[in-house]
């Protein structure tokens, strides 16, 4: 039997009709606000504030009162500048000391011009259709070139790709065509002629930005919400960058312990198996610090649970973890399981914790437990709630939580919740189509606030899959389900790498790939180059093949052993790019470009990167290669196994057989190191080692230390230790000072390291040249054969020294 349904007008028209799109048209006049300028248009209205010389804000608005509210990805912003304002028949010209901003008064269109007066980015046009989707075209040429987005596939210049901002569980393979992943960063890095800027869009909701579907326009639409972007003008990407996180936040100091190698897996399933993992790990001298617990640690999957039988006393398993130097670090999802006996879900239904549909109904979801709820972040009421749970944890002694499915992944079509679930929003309610890209987010922040009230000054340890701008004051990231793929080795450079750009230093992949199997070979390399990302984690599928440190032959454990502990005896240089990173937004790895940006050679090199700016790491990211080239930017560069110096300007071909990753340090760096430690906390010698290569007539470096543990730094108890090198006529003077010095660490030594001296032409005034290493605090300089350098060994009793060496 027919009914009207056959006559639907998508049956007889082929479908719905194309909808129809607006624009502003032009701008009558300008009206002055509180917190900046409204310009009235046709059809619309745009709202701009000055948030600094060089930084601007755009709401598209269609009120007379707009509304300057932010997402909670923006840190409250309370200052304004009130530019110089020019109205000509023409337009409205706005004037800061860093850029110009022109509103034309015939269509619209904004032109930003620097204070020369050379265009650094134009908006063509604004439409919008009447479903509320609205796109923002922009101007870009052949000489444009794109970063930051966050989390994506492909390499790291993005032109030519189109992304969307949409938090997806993907668990396929991820391939260059895949266009969403877990982390939604709506941040737009251009770089052309030299200039740099950005553009923040801040909408949670579904984004696209699309640099591909035309040569001369890049579009930017969001498809529900508010359509409203920051423009930030460097001119130097690090501006940028600095600019961006001090809208967004930036990260705080983690404690040491979380910098160190972590070993997860999918999962260890007993008390048993997790304390000989740790045996294991201390037995055979390879450094770790964390253990992860995947989901089978839980009673049925319930959140802040374990299972009874297979951990039957976790707080007596963790607190001989502890004794051996590591920390546990548990899995913790959002989806609470429908069972009224299961307190916390009773809780949550009669406090009024879930998220629910208009009507009041809460909404349930499929995951991991089965039929589950979902807490609604958004509220005040209940992220405090979802916080103070976690004293479950950090009364075993548990400082660090792993937040997974939090995008959230829902087992349904949509892969997460309905799309008219209703965020309560603090009384300012959200649909969750409006609000998606925030809920990892928000689940991170109750995360870490809650470990912060219940860990008595201890800082804690969050590691999140899915985000939104903002993230990074929070969580760590990790970049999810990856595969022990060699094409996922090497799309992980480009990934961090972004996510730096992005304003999230704290990032990494599951070292080895976590589905599918690895092989000897993978596995070492991959080790290679993640000891030496910012966020170091084995990570797999127990299904598949092992693959902790030692899972194939002594040749692997070998090398894997090698590689964790130069991320150990890194350290010190890690603790102070995080240091860097906490304090500027600067990350922690880095494209070339970054510190290079006028080799026109890097705007896409992607598969090698700086650890800071001194260390240039090049990894072997395909199976039987023993030989790869190199691209070493202007200065010269010292090999860091050998000591051989090179002149930079030129592609090198490097050999590396498989215990080899190409390594290099630029020349008048001084790189840190400490000896090899077990964890973070391990008691070993005493010393710091600072290396020191040639290069630069003058060098210097700045060392940041703290306890590694509390907030005492943020009262002031820390050190910062400066090293200096002065080239003179007949020698070099080396010399040290503490500009700040309200942290005692250990009694220790400092050994100074001069790579590419020769012993027999050197005379050191005041110091006894000894045979070899003094085994006590004897001070002295000696030849250490194994790196071909002299080596200074002095008492760390005094606040500042100057040695002289002569040749």
């Amino acid at each position: 039997m027919q009914t009207s349904e056959t006559i639907h007008p998508d049956k007889l028209h082929g479908g719905t009709v194309a909808a129809k799109r607006s624009g502003i048209g032009a701008i009558s006049r300008v009206e002055e606000l509180d917190r900046g300028y409204l310009c009235i248009g046709d059809r619309a209205n745009l709202a701009l504030s000055f948030l600094d010389e060089h930084l601007f804000r755009v709401k598209l608005t269609f009120d007379a009162c707009p509304d300057w509210t932010t997402t909670p990805g923006v840190l409250p912003w309370e200052k304004t500048i009130q530019p110089s304002r020019e109205d000509t028949e023409r337009g409205f010209l706005f004037t800061t000391k860093k850029l110009s901003v022109r509103i034309d008064a015939e269509d619209a269109s904004i032109t930003v011009t620097d204070a020369e007066g050379n265009v650094i980015g134009r908006q063509t046009s604004f439409s919008w259709d009447a479903r509320g989707a609205v796109t923002g075209c922009f101007a870009m040429d052949e000489r444009s070139h794109f970063y930051g987005l966050g989390e994506k596939t492909s390499y790291l210049d993005k032109r030519g790709e189109s992304y969307t901002m949409w938090n997806t569980d993907v668990y396929a393979p991820h391939v260059p065509e895949i266009e969403a992943l877990y982390q939604s960063i709506p941040l737009l890095l251009h770089v052309h002629d030299g200039a740099s800027c950005g553009i923040f869009l801040d909408n949670p909701g579904r984004t696209t930005f699309d640099m591909r579907s035309r040569s001369d326009l890049f579009a930017i639409e969001s498809k529900t919400g508010d359509y409203d972007y920051y423009f930030i003008y460097g001119p130097e990407l690090k501006q940028v960058i600095s600019c961006y996180t001090a809208l967004t936040g930036r990260m705080q100091m983690p404690p040491k312990w979380a910098l160190g190698y972590h070993q997860s897996k999918y999962s260890y399933k007993s008390e048993e198996e997790v304390l000989a993992l740790a045996r294991t790990f201390r037995d055979k001298r390879i450094p770790c610090d964390v253990i992860h617990l995947d989901i089978h640690y839980m009673d049925e999957y319930r959140v802040f649970t374990f299972d009874s039988d297979r951990f039957p006393q976790p707080q007596n398993m963790i607190a001989e973890l502890k004794k051996m130097g590591f920390h546990i670090v548990p899995i913790v999802d959002p989806g609470v399981k429908q069972d009224p006996k299961y307190p916390v879900y009773r809780e949550g239904v009669l406090e009024d914790r879930f998220c629910k549909k208009l009507e009041g109904d809460v909404y349930f979801g499929d995951v991991w437990p089965g039929r589950s709820a979902f807490p609604d972040f958004t509220k005040q009421e209940t992220a405090a709630w979802w916080g103070d749970l976690h004293r479950y944890y950090t009364d075993m002694g548990i400082a660090g939580i792993w937040n997974d499915m939090n995008e959230p992944a829902v087992f349904n079509e949509s892969k997460t919740m309905d799309l008219d679930v209703v965020h309560d929003n603090n009384g300012k309610m959200k649909t969750h189509e409006e609000w998606h890209n925030l809920y990892g987010m928000l689940m991170s922040k109750a995360t870490f606030e809650g470990l912060q009230r219940h860990l008595e000054g201890e800082r804690p340890f969050v590691l999140t899959r899915a985000g939104y701008s903002g993230i990074q004051r929070y969580a760590a990231v990790w970049t999810g389900d990856n595969r022990s793929f060699w094409e996922h080795m090497a799309m992980a450079m480009p990934m961090v790498l972004n996510m730096g750009l992005s304003g999230i230093p704290f990032a990494g992949p599951d070292i080895g790939g976590f589905a599918h199997h690895t092989n000897k070979q993978l596995l070492i390399r991959w080790t290679q180059m993640g000891a030496l990302f910012p966020f170091c984690r084995n990570h797999n599928v127990g299904d598949f093949l092992d693959q902790e440190p030692w899972a194939f032959d002594q040749e692997t454990e070998d090398i894997c052993r090698a590689f964790i502990g130069l991320r150990y005896q890194l350290m010190p240089y890690l603790y102070t790019l995080f240091h860097e990173a906490a304090q500027t937004g600067i990350p922690v790895m880095r494209p070339l470009l970054l510190e290079y940006p006028e080799d026109q050679q890097l705007s896409n090199l992607c598969d090698q990167f700086l650890l800071g700016r001194d260390l240039l790491v090049a990894p072997i990211y395909r199976p039987d290669t023993e030989h790869r080239t190199v691209y070493l930017p202007e200065g010269e560069w010292f090999d860091y196994w050998t000591g051989t110096p090179y002149t930079g300007g030129q592609h090198l071909t490097v050999h590396a057989p498989l215990d080899t990753m190409p390594l290099f340090v630029r020349g008048g760096a001084i790189i840190p190191h400490e000896p090899l430690k077990q964890h973070a906390a391990d008691q070993t010698e005493a010393s710091l080692l600072f290396h020191l290569y040639g290069g630069a007539p003058n060098s210097s470096y700045v060392l940041y230390e703290d306890d590694g543990l509390t907030y005492a730094y943020e009262k002031g108890a820390y050190n910062l230790l400066r090293v200096e090198a002065e080239c003179t006529g007949r020698g070099l003077k080396l010399g040290y000072e503490y500009e700040r010095k309200e942290y005692e660490p250990a009694p220790r030594k400092l050994c100074f390291y001069l790579h590419g001296l020769d012993p027999d032409a050197v005379t050191i005034e005041g110091l006894e040249r000894l045979a070899a290493k003094p085994e006590d605090d004897a001070e002295g300089w000696y030849v250490d054969e194994r790196c071909h350098c002299v080596v200074i060994a002095v008492r760390d009793d005094k606040s500042e020294r100057t040695i002289e060496l002569n040749w």
